[in-house]
């Protein structure tokens, strides 16, 4: 008998002016998540440093449960997104909070969500790295911390040991993408059905989505979306896309952009990757058939693929989720 996986530790850092939505996101992506036998994966914790109330952005208090001498155990450590205040405004964070967070990263995985990143960033764990936050704070994020490569455009970085998101949905995606890093494809989807949410959006997705719900009297092409996801396989072509769109090659191709954020094939790589992904881990096909069923045609353009996107072949992949979970990075 298999024994009692134990719960990864994850902390959650309230600061002052704290969105309170995102504050809840840990509990409500990772919190959900489980592994066959119904039993948690992840315990999450909120803290303060001094273990005080801290006052929100939209209008309350929240009083932790703990103090922050909890950081000393976590193996992931969340700073939601911030309101105002001396991170964002001025760059600044009291010395007590930056000693802490430095500590943490020593032995932690950082997160930021949304703004939190200034918070991150304060602390020096952004220095030369590459990170995102929200694009309405990317100029004043620039001003204040010039040597983080920030890309403004994209819906969360994951470099390794620290990774960032944007704004809200974006904090969906990219816990949602830890979920899928360490425990796989079908135990994320899962936790995307309880919340009823996307169960996947590519990191390097754009922020700026022009058109997310089609005008009225406008069929866009999620239509074309659904049909192509169900299609992975067969060898889908940019004018098959339009085709079923009933729409020209270019009219598609702006439309599915507005309301995407990415080009059609993009899209349709990103769809196949993902298939292909929940199939190495799920199954004991070849590598052959999971590249034929994914629509990559031969292993070798699935090994470029997938090389391309997380930095290791397939057959690497399929063991290191077989074994100890799938813990590499997978840069946005």
């Amino acid at each position: 008998m298999s024994r009692p996986p134990t719960p990864h530790e994850v902390v959650v850092v309230a600061v002052d002016r704290v969105v309170g939505f995102e504050l809840g996101l840990p509990f409500r992506l990772l919190g959900l998540a489980e592994d066959d036998h119904g039993r948690p994966l992840y315990r999450i914790r909120i803290a303060t440093l001094d273990g005080r109330p801290v006052r929100t952005a939209d209008g309350f208090s929240v009083l932790p449960d703990h103090d922050g001498s909890i950081l000393a155990e976590a193996d992931t450590v969340i700073v939601p997104g911030i309101m105002g205040g001396p991170a964002v405004l001025d760059g600044r964070i009291p010395d007590e909070l930056r000693d802490a967070i430095r500590q943490a990263a020593a032995h932690a995985r950082m997160v930021s969500v949304c703004t939190g990143a200034s918070v991150l960033a304060a602390a020096g764990l952004l220095d030369g790295r590459p990170a995102t936050t929200h694009w309405r704070d990317a100029e004043q994020f620039r001003r204040l911390f010039p040597t983080v490569r920030l890309d403004a455009d994209v819906l969360f970085v994951d470099d390794g040991d620290v990774l960032t998101s944007a704004g809200v949905a974006a904090g969906i995606d990219l816990l949602l993408h830890l979920v899928r890093r360490d425990h796989g494809s079908e135990v994320a989807n899962r936790v995307a059905r309880r919340n009823v949410v996307a169960p996947w959006r590519e990191g390097g997705q754009s922020q700026f989505v022009e058109r997310p719900l089609p005008a009225s009297g406008d069929a866009g092409t999620a239509a074309t979306r659904a049909w192509a996801a169900e299609r992975l396989g067969e060898p889908l072509t940019l004018a098959d896309l339009a085709a079923h769109a009933r729409m020209s090659v270019r009219t598609f191709t702006r439309r599915f952009r507005e309301e995407t954020g990415m080009s059609p094939l993009r899209w349709l790589s990103g769809q196949r990757l993902a298939l292909a992904r929940q199939l190495l881990e799920s199954s004991d096909a070849p590598i052959d058939r999971v590249a034929a069923e994914a629509g990559f045609g031969t292993p070798a353009s699935l090994r470029q693929h997938l090389r391309a996107s997380i930095g290791v072949a397939p057959g690497t992949y399929r063991r290191s989720y077989r074994g100890a979970g799938v813990t590499g990075p997978s840069p946005a």
